[in-house]
């Protein structure tokens, strides 16, 4: 087949196929462990299942109402540390959710371990 054969139905054909769309290294974090920090719902923790543009899917996410990081002071360094689960509130995870990111961090495991045990949120 020739690319330049195509005709803008086949083009289309393929748009709607699931492929990445976005620039290469763009979907890097699918399959990935993130925080997500969003236009207007605050933050979030889970995994990446899809991206396009500013839009993601997360499954098993769960919102960081309140995070406070084990060392240091900014939510890359909970990405990197994990949380005081003291100081910090976690809600209960969803199975999935919609979000407009503005930042995606990939997770180290110290805070993927420490996020995904955190269950303050559940008794307070």
């Amino acid at each position: 087949m020739n690319i330049d054969d195509l005709t803008l139905g086949q083009i289309k054909e393929i748009k709607r196929m699931d492929c990445k769309v976005d620039a290469p290294g763009l979907n890097e974090m699918v399959g990935k462990k993130c925080i997500i920090r969003t236009y207007s719902a605050g933050v979030w923790f889970g995994t990446v299942e899809q991206k396009s543009g500013n839009e993601v899917i997360i499954s098993n996410a769960r919102r960081m109402w309140r995070w406070h990081t084990k060392k240091s002071i900014s939510l890359s360094s909970c990405a990197i540390h994990g949380i005081n689960e003291d100081k910090s509130k976690i809600a209960e995870s969803v199975n999935e959710v919609w979000l407009e990111a503005i930042e995606i961090i990939s997770c180290a495991e110290e805070a993927i371990k420490s996020i995904e045990d955190a269950n303050n949120a559940l008794s307070q």
